[in-house]
């Protein structure tokens, strides 16, 4: 088992397919892995990871335009989470950004939308 950091796409393909290998070799006994195979696993995961994050970075969301997106695609109006912001006022108010999102606001919109907190979060 050698791994090293990827510094091209020729070294992220073969990485990818050596992964996609083990885990089909593996497939049944992902949960409990013998140690050195878990290693493996561990290790290749984070090579790849880390070069998938320099060169294929995932763009911020706004938090405001996410919750625009959510209620869209779940078919979701106003007044179906308002009680999110405390009032559908309150609500247009947050969404039309003349206001901003509360910790309170956000641990509900989290449940309403089934969504994580990071997404809901500015960084």
């Amino acid at each position: 088992m050698e791994i090293s950091v990827i510094n091209t796409k020729r070294e992220y393909h073969a990485a990818c397919k050596r992964l996609d290998a083990f885990l089909e070799a593996h497939a049944e006994e992902l949960d409990h892995l013998p140690p050195e195979a878990d290693k493996e696993f561990r290790l290749l995961s984070l090579v790849i990871g880390e070069y998938e994050d320099k060169h294929f970075p995932i763009p911020q969301v706004d938090p405001i335009d996410f919750i625009k997106f959510m209620m869209e695609q779940k078919g979701l109006k106003v007044k179906d989470i308002a009680s999110c912001f405390g009032s559908s006022n309150r609500a247009y108010e947050v969404l039309s950004r003349k206001r901003n999102l509360t910790l309170t606001m956000i641990k509900k919109l989290r449940i309403v939308l089934g969504c994580s907190t990071d997404s809901l979060i500015e960084a």
